[in-house]
């Protein structure tokens, strides 16, 4: 009975033995029959792209006077506030002059005094009474005095400060009774013509020359003149709706810095830039029928951007590339990849070199659209 039932046993091991061979050989089968993956591929066209170097700036008004005191003296009254809008000429502070006023008639006696003496000698001189050195000591006399007057005038008159140009008003740093002087290391305020504005900002020599490199022009003022317009970038972020135009380059290298200083002008129509507003200065660079594709058909392996290419019998390739740029969504390629070679634009962590795919055609123009985001914080 135990002797049945083993050969029994062993009966149905050998059949599910052979029917699983046969399951395995059926699947193996319907692997090797199963089509070759999709995947989306494109012929790479020649493009014109333009991409932005950025570099931090400072913000200047094209005219900034400083308005400093000619004479000393206690400010007596301050006529306008910082921020306001003035007019060249018009009175910004009035200094205390009764010392002044006071010296001034002192001077204006020493004239009077001095033109008598002047007036008395000249008929002794003419009746030889006298000799002509005495006449011309007494107008040397006079003339000391009327310069004296004139002097203690035009203090006066420089107590009385102006506008230079027409603006706005700065910072006032002097208020009403303070004691001020020529001398003084700070200014009473600064009147600023910001109609236009600057924008300084600074290059590395590597950059600087690949700058004039890529410019065109015979010399550096060409280069300048025929320089693309710049974007300003404010501190907010928000890019400013005016564009700007670089004008001057010191073209000299600052041995301490090791950097160029340029200069670019911006119209400020609404005055919205002031002095010591900050931003980011946006050059733009113009690549010409140029190599582009999207990064989402690269991967990096080992320091090196890598994408796949489409080769014969539809079977890919792994390629590895060299990046000129990024712009965007896309790379500028300087080698690894020519013009209408055709390359797998996305899904290329499924791929392995070698592989045969089912290629689907995809317009290269739908290829670089960017991605959409499909979730915001």
């Amino acid at each position: 009975m135990k002797h049945t039932k083993l050969i029994t046993l062993l009966a149905i091991s050998s059949f599910l033995l052979i029917l699983s061979c046969a399951n395995k050989q059926e699947n193996n089968v319907a692997v090797n029959q199963a089509p070759p993956a999709a995947f989306p591929v494109s012929q790479i066209p020649p493009k014109t792209v333009t991409g932005y170097q950025e570099y931090p700036t400072n913000i200047e008004g094209v005219i900034n006077s400083a308005v400093r005191a000619k004479t000393s003296g206690y400010i007596q009254k301050v006529f306008v506030d910082e921020g306001q809008k003035v007019k060249k000429g018009q009175v910004l502070f009035q200094l205390e002059t009764q010392s002044l006023s006071q010296d001034a008639g002192a001077a204006k006696a020493r004239v009077n005094v001095a033109q008598v003496e002047v007036d008395k000698l000249i008929p002794l001189v003419e009746k030889n009474i006298i000799s002509a050195v005495q006449l011309e000591t007494a107008k040397a006399n006079l003339a000391q005095a009327k310069a004296n007057y004139s002097s203690v005038s035009a203090s006066i008159g420089y107590a009385t400060i102006k506008s230079p140009i027409d603006g706005n008003i700065g910072a006032i740093n002097f208020r009403e009774g303070a004691l001020v002087g020529t001398n003084d290391a700070i200014s009473l305020t600064s009147v600023s013509n910001i109609t236009q504005v600057y924008a300084f900002f600074s290059l590395t020599e590597t950059q600087y020359l690949d700058f004039l490199q890529n410019s065109e022009g015979k010399n550096v003022s060409e280069k300048l003149a025929n320089f693309p317009a710049v974007n300003l970038i404010l501190a907010n972020g928000s890019m400013y709706a005016e564009q700007g135009k670089i004008q001057t380059s010191t073209g000299q290298i600052n041995q301490n810095t090791g950097t160029v200083s340029l200069r670019a002008v911006f119209n400020n129509p609404t005055q919205l830039l002031t002095n010591g507003n900050s931003g980011t200065i946006q050059i733009p660079i113009i690549y010409k029928n140029v190599t582009v594709i999207p990064q989402v058909a690269t991967y990096e392996q080992q320091g090196n951007i890598m994408l796949y290419k489409l080769g014969k019998d539809n079977k890919v390739s792994n390629t590895i590339v060299k990046v000129k740029a990024a712009i965007d969504n896309l790379y500028v390629i300087e080698s690894g990849v020519d013009l209408n070679d055709k390359i797998i634009v996305s899904g290329v962590g499924k791929l392995r070199d070698g592989m045969i795919i089912s290629p689907q055609e995809t317009s290269f123009e739908e290829a670089i659209k960017p991605i959409a985001t499909l979730f915001k914080n």
